[in-house]
């Protein structure tokens, strides 16, 4: 199956192997996409590691979310400014606020699952 990679950075990000984020970055990786991670401590996550600054990395294709909409606004302008050509909300941080402003600046968000789009090929 060949697909594109796509740099994707990961927001909430956790080396808990419980958590849903955890599992993406190494489902992410596995799937050949390049992964850069913002996290509340700095650890290491398969070959990725979590940053706690918002670092202005370039190039990034999608940000996919794993904080709650309450924990997100510290990150509106942030995220806006990377300019990502999509913005993922997984299950329970779905954002209205922040789905307007993606979709003000050109952003495509999506209330989707990140590892069912990579389970289904459609990430």
């Amino acid at each position: 199956m060949s697909h594109q990679s796509k740099k994707t950075l990961v927001i909430g990000a956790s080396d808990n192997p419980t958590r849903y984020s955890y599992l993406a970055i190494n489902r992410l990786r596995s799937n050949g996409h390049p992964v850069v991670a913002i996290g509340r401590k700095t650890v290491q996550v398969a070959d990725v590691a979590v940053e706690t600054e918002k670092k202005d990395f370039s190039g990034v294709d999608t940000v996919t979310l794993y904080l709650s909409p309450g924990l997100q606004k510290e990150y509106y302008d942030y995220i806006l400014s990377l300019h990502p050509k999509r913005i993922i909300f997984n299950p329970g941080t779905e954002n209205r606020e922040l789905a307007g402003l993606a979709r003000a600046n050109g952003i495509e968000p999506m209330e989707v699952c990140t590892l069912v789009m990579l389970s289904t090929g459609q990430f």
